[in-house]
C-alpha cells in the first residue's frame, strides 16, 4: 500500500461527485413516491436514480481510492475517515434506537391503554373505542380505509432467517477483508470487499421483495 507523505493537512479538489449522488437520489426517492401512486413513469425513474447513484458511487470511491494510493493523505486525513465512519455508525445506532423505541411504545405501551386495559387509560377508552382489544398486530381502534384491517405477522423462517444469516455473512467476509488490509494482502482485501458487496446487494434484494409482498 502507498504511504502518505504529505505533512501539510490535504484539502480535496472541488468534486461534482455529491452532485451526483444528490441528483440520483432525488430521482430515485420522486421515481419511488410515483411507484406508489401508479405513475408509469414512476418504474422508470427508480432505474435511472439507481444508474446515477451506482455510478457516483464507483466514481467517488475511484476517486478517494487513486488519491490514497498516490499518497496525497496525511495522518490527519485518516484520522478523519475514521471519525466519519464511528459517526455514521453512531448514527446506525441511534436510528435503530429510535426505531426499536417507538415500536416498543406502540406495541406494548399505548396498545393496552387504547383498549382500555392499563391503569393510565382510565378506563376512557372503554367508552371511545368500544370492542377494541389489545391484540397485536393491529390496525388501531378505527377502521382505516373503510376495513376492518385484519393483520397476520410475517414469518421469522424464509427470506427473514435467510437475511439474518446474509448479515452475519458480510460481517465475516469484511473481516476477512480487514485482514488482508493489515497483512498488505490485496488479493484477500478484494476477494473479501467484493463478497461483502455481493452478500450486500443480495439482502437488499431479498428485503425489497419482502417489502413488495406485505405492502402488497
Amino acid at each position: 500500500m502507498a504511504s502518505t507523505t504529505n505533512e501539510a493537512y490535504y484539502v480535496p479538489h472541488k468534486a461534482h461527485w455529491p452532485i451526483w449522488g444528490s441528483i440520483g437520489l432525488t430521482t430515485l426517492m420522486v421515481g419511488f413516491a410515483n411507484t406508489l401512486n401508479g405513475a408509469s413513469v414512476g418504474p422508470m425513474m427508480m432505474v435511472v436514480g439507481a444508474i446515477i447513484m451506482v455510478t457516483m458511487l464507483f466514481g467517488w470511491f475511484g476517486t478517494v481510492i487513486n488519491e490514497s494510493e498516490q499518497g496525497v493523505f496525511n495522518d490527519q486525513v485518516d484520522v478523519s475517515f475514521k471519525m466519519g465512519m464511528l459517526w455514521f455508525i453512531f448514527s446506525e445506532v441511534m436510528f435503530f434506537a429510535a426505531f426499536f423505541g417507538a415500536l416498543y411504545y406502540t406495541r406494548v405501551l399505548s396498545v393496552p391503554w387504547l383498549a382500555g386495559s392499563d391503569e393510565f387509560s382510565l378506563g376512557a377508552t372503554k367508552e371511545l373505542w368500544k370492542g377494541f382489544t389489545d391484540a397485536w398486530p393491529t390496525n388501531g381502534p378505527g377502521a382505516i380505509g373503510g376495513k376492518e384491517g385484519h393483520f397476520e405477522p410475517m414469518g421469522a423462517w424464509g427470506i427473514p432467517a435467510l437475511n439474518t444469516l446474509i448479515l452475519l455473512s458480510s460481517g465475516a467476509t469484511v473481516t476477512w477483508a480487514h485482514w488482508g488490509l493489515l497483512a498488505d494482502n490485496r488479493p484477500q482485501l478484494i476477494k473479501g470487499l467484493i463478497a461483502t458487496v455481493l452478500l450486500g446487494f443480495s439482502f437488499v434484494m431479498f428485503q425489497a421483495y419482502e417489502y413488495h409482498e406485505a405492502y402488497s
